[in-house]
């Protein structure tokens, strides 16, 4: 099946969703998941116990105590080792793919691109602070931010509902950050326009993902919304908790119980 996946992606017909079990295939020395990130969190100053070992609790009580700024800089200082894009990203730069959603806050999708002038980047910001109601930023190849007019001509939309580290330190983190989206996500106002246009009629393909979240899962059901109704996640079945499985059975993800390692060599076979 996921021969037959690999197939459609190469034809553009497939959206791939990638999280952040990617970078556990790479060396970097980056957070690989949100337990890594409160973990390291924790590394950087004594955290009450109701938050410890919740990312996005630990990163609210430090934007309370310590103010965003020290939150913006503890979230750098977790990303700042440049994660090498794996055998994967570089293979979905060669693919002619309208989106690739990258959920996690390293810059290796963006290093990938890198050799690429026909794309652009959607990122989601934070609204703490901002005195306008915008929901996400456009940057282009280089890094610069740009008009939005300009998304419609780019042959590849990489897009990152959380933010990253590159090219401007944009992280969508702490629990008040969500609870502003959270708000919205379901009529999809923070989904940007250009997002939902080229997730139409496809299929998703969910790959380094964990849906043992309700956050992660909202923005996976709603990021996915409104496209075609068959869509894929791969999964490691002996780790799946009571409620992943249930979402993928809400959803209608078909699992493929496939370890990671293997499925991007099935990908790359394809």
């Amino acid at each position: 099946m996921l021969r037959k996946v690999a197939q459609e992606l190469r034809g553009g017909n497939v959206v791939p969703y990638l999280g952040p079990g990617l970078v556990e295939l790479s060396s970097a020395r980056v957070p690989i998941n949100p337990d890594d990130l409160a973990a390291f969190f924790g590394t950087k100053l004594t955290l009450p116990k109701r938050v410890r070992g919740n990312a996005w609790a630990c990163a609210q009580h430090i934007e309370t105590t310590r103010h965003r700024t020290t939150l913006t800089a503890m979230m750098t200082d977790a990303f700042s080792a440049t994660v090498k894009p794996t055998q994967l990203q570089r293979h979905l730069v060669t693919l002619p793919l309208p989106l690739i959603v990258d959920t996690w806050f390293d810059g290796a999708m963006r290093n990938a691109l890198a050799g690429r002038s026909n794309w652009g980047e959607i990122q989601g910001i934070t609204r703490a602070g901002l005195s306008e109601d915008r929901w996400y930023r456009f940057y282009d190849a280089a890094g610069t931010e740009i008009d939005c007019s300009l998304v419609t001509s780019w042959a590849t939309v990489l897009y990152k509902p959380h933010g990253s580290v590159a090219p401007a330190k944009n992280f969508l983190v702490s629990d008040a950050d969500y609870v502003e989206v959270l708000t919205e996500i379901d009529i999809q106002t923070p989904i940007p326009d250009e997002v939902k246009a080229r997730r139409t009629g496809r299929s998703f393909l969910f790959l380094g993902c964990r849906f043992n979240d309700q956050l992660l899962r909202t923005y996976a059901r709603q990021v996915s919304k409104r496209s075609s109704n068959v869509h894929y996640a791969v999964v490691e079945p002996d780790t799946l908790s009571k409620n992943e499985r249930r979402f993928l059975a809400a959803q209608g993800l078909t699992p493929l119980a496939i370890p990671l390692t293997r499925a991007v060599e099935i990908v790359l076979a394809g």
